[in-house]
């Protein structure tokens, strides 16, 4: 690809600064959406990042920001992306301190290789994404990205206590700090998380940690559409006894339920008791509790194997409305519309439709009967040709000024993934 007598230039200026083996020309596995860049970057430094955004910011060029590019194709399709910066050589976990249970690390390391540095001192950081082997911190934070583990600790925006970004100016910023109890000045890492890389490139953070649980023991429940709304209930009722909850359901298949008790190894069979009593109540078949465990990684698999008319959403509902989901779902389903559901006991899921063609009419239907209880869809995955008008994050609602500003702030000429967030951010 041509990138003209400017981007030659760029290019060995760029080059100048992370060296000549980790600038490169894109390739196939590089384009966004169908929108191809001109370059790959990769920095080795925080410097290096806020370096190589400043000599773009000056010229004018839109910069996409990547991690392991796990979650790349979510939000809209850029309006422009002239390098790519991969944060694939930030991969070092700087500082572990067990004693303040902190750990800082580059925004290039996946969560399973930061995982495995932490367990070496019985610690880890409590947030199980889709694809830890792959996702990284930075990407994770940028999208917000949690899994059955949000139910006892938390979403990521919880967690990260510190960070340090690189804004589009090339000024490289901290904010936060290194133990738990620092809560001084603005709280920039909680705004960076889920902005989807459109304020500035966060290259290093801070997460509070947890002790690896001494013994693990998994439930699983079947559970009839109707019975999911007090099952819910009733593992709130025993939060303290279980560590995650998820449910599975689809067209003509009964939900599952799986829960995650964690605890000392005296206390963990009374604790699986007490998950099942309740359970019990609460109409769920116990028969196969102790049934082999869910391996959790059920929502990755409705990315699998994507048909010309698959659809995968994320689903946001108030925790107490869960049966209204199930119920809408099925009400789809008798229009021709199959689908599966990974649902988190928190109010977040992953849906998988199947449709008849790919039209915009399901997302929209979908969408607006999900609002009338307080529901919210938005598209991760959609057939090609279907992105374009399929409005992916829906309304934004009366925030978005808000955020528009926020982004003139820190991104005024729209350097940072231009309209891949809400509203066209």
């Amino acid at each position: 690809m041509s990138i003209g007598n400017e981007g030659c230039l760029l290019q060995r200026e760029i080059a100048h600064i992370v060296g000549t083996d980790f600038i490169r020309h894109v390739s196939d596995a590089d384009v966004i959406d169908g929108v191809l860049p001109k370059f790959v970057v990769e920095p080795g430094t925080p410097s290096d990042v806020s370096r190589v955004l400043a000599i773009a910011h000056d010229r004018g060029w839109q910069v996409v920001p990547r991690g392991g590019g796990t979650k790349l194709g979510w939000g809209n399709s850029p309006r422009a992306a002239d390098v790519v910066l991969s944060l694939c050589r930030l991969d070092r976990v700087q500082e572990h301190a067990p004693g303040d249970m902190t750990a800082t690390v580059e925004a290039g390391c996946t969560i399973a290789a930061l995982q495995e540095t932490l367990a070496q001192r019985g610690q880890r950081l409590a947030l199980d994404p889709l694809w830890p082997g792959r996702a990284t911190v930075g990407g994770v934070l940028a999208t917000a990205d949690s899994g059955p583990l949000r139910w006892s600790f938390g979403p990521p925006r919880d967690l990260v206590l510190g960070v340090t970004v690189a804004l589009a100016d090339g000024t490289l910023a901290r904010s936060g700090g290194k133990v738990v109890k620092n809560v001084a000045g603005y709280d920039l890492p909680k705004l960076l998380t889920g902005s989807f890389g459109t304020l500035g490139v966060i290259t290093q953070a801070t997460f509070r940690l947890h002790p690896l649980p001494a013994a693990v023991r998994h439930l699983t429940f079947t559970l009839d559409a109707a019975s999911v709304g007090a099952f819910i209930a009733a593992m709130r009722e025993c939060s303290l006894a279980t560590a995650a909850v998820q449910i599975r359901a689809g067209t003509e298949m009964n939900a599952l339920a799986y829960v995650r008790v964690e605890g000392l190894p005296e206390a963990i069979e009374a604790k699986a008791e007490q998950v099942m009593q309740r359970a019990n109540a609460a109409g769920a078949d116990v028969s196969a509790a102790h049934a082999p465990a869910e391996d959790w990684s059920a929502r990755e698999r409705l990315f699998e194997d994507l048909e010309p008319t698959s659809l995968v959403c994320k689903i946001g509902i108030p925790p107490a409305e869960s049966q209204h989901l199930l119920s809408l779902l099925e009400r789809e389903a008798s229009q021709d519309v199959r689908w599966r559901l990974v649902f988190q006991a928190f109010g977040v899921g992953v849906l998988r439709l199947e449709l008849r063609e790919p039209e915009r009419s399901v997302v929209d239907r979908l969408r607006s009967r999900l609002a009338e209880f307080g529901g919210s869809l938005v598209v991760l995955a959609c057939p090609a040709g279907m992105k374009p008008d399929a409005n992916v994050w829906g309304e934004p609602g009366d925030a978005l000024e808000l955020m528009r500003r926020i982004k003139q702030q820190f991104d005024p000429h729209s350097i940072l993934n231009p309209g891949r967030f809400l509203g066209g951010i």
